[in-house]
C-alpha cells in the first residue's frame, strides 16, 4: 500500500532551495520532477514581482545547466530547468526511493508532501536523509485508507482541503464575497501567495473528478 509523507526542510538544508531562494518574496511550487539519467528536470511555478531577477540568479547557479521559460499565466511563469543531480542532496534521496512528488512548495523554507510505493521505500528514504544528515521534520505520515472520504475522492492534500473548506465556509465563494485571500492567509496562518495556491490546485483537482 501507499504511502504519503508529508516534511519540511529549511532552504539551507536544500540545494535546489538555495539556489530558488533570491529574491525572498517569490513563491515557488516543484510541479514535478522527471529522471533522465544522470540529471533531474524540475518544473516550477514561479510567482512574484521581480521574475528578471530570480531568471538571472538560477541561470548562473553552477548546479542549472539549462532553465527556460515555458509558459507565462497572470502572475504565475511555469520553468524547465536541468539540474545537476549529486549525492547527498534530498531530491537524490527521492530519486533513489522511487517517491512521487505530490505538492512541494516554498521559498524560506519549503513543504513536501510525498507518494512512496511502500513503507520499505519510506524506511529507505529516511535513512537517506539520516546518514547524509538532511535535517527533514517529518509532519504527517499516512496510507489513502487514513484519509478523509471526501480528501480520498478528489486526491486533496490536508492542506487544500483545509483551505477550501474554510474559503466556503467564510464565504469567499458568494458574490460579492464575504472575505477577501488575504482574510483567508491571515487565518491559516500563511502567505496569501500559499492560500492562493491550495485553492486553485484544490480547485482544479474537484472538477477534475467531477466535470470530466
Amino acid at each position: 500500500m501507499s504511502v504519503i509523507v508529508e516534511f519540511t526542510l529549511d532552504d539551507e538544508d536544500f540545494r535546489l532551495g538555495q539556489v530558488l531562494a533570491e529574491p525572498p518574496d517569490m513563491y515557488i511550487e516543484l510541479e514535478r520532477i522527471v529522471p533522465t539519467g544522470s540529471s533531474l528536470i524540475p518544473f516550477l511555478w514561479v510567482e512574484g514581482d521581480d521574475t528578471e531577477t530570480f531568471e538571472q540568479r538560477v541561470s548562473e547557479s553552477e548546479h542549472v545547466t539549462s532553465f527556460t521559460v515555458l509558459d507565462r499565466f497572470d502572475d504565475w511563469v511555469l520553468y524547465r530547468m536541468e539540474w545537476k543531480t549529486e549525492q547527498q542532496d534530498v531530491l537524490e534521496g527521492l530519486e533513489a526511493s522511487d517517491a512521487a512528488v505530490l505538492e512541494a512548495y516554498g521559498n524560506s523554507g519549503w513543504t513536501f508532501r510525498l507518494r512512496f510505493p511502500t513503507h520499505d521505500q519510506v524506511s529507505q528514504f529516511y535513512n537517506y536523509c539520516m546518514e547524509y544528515e538532511i535535517p527533514i521534520d517529518i509532519t504527517r505520515s499516512y496510507t489513502l485508507t487514513e484519509r478523509s472520504d471526501v480528501a480520498q475522492q478528489f486526491d486533496l492534500s490536508n492542506e487544500q482541503r483545509e483551505a477550501l473548506v474554510l474559503a466556503l465556509q467564510r464565504g469567499y465563494y458568494d458574490t460579492p464575497s464575504d472575505v477577501t485571500m488575504s482574510d483567508l492567509a491571515d487565518e491559516l496562518g500563511i502567505s496569501q501567495q500559499a492560500v492562493s495556491n491550495r485553492i486553485v490546485r484544490g480547485t482544479k483537482k474537484v472538477f477534475e473528478r467531477t466535470l470530466r
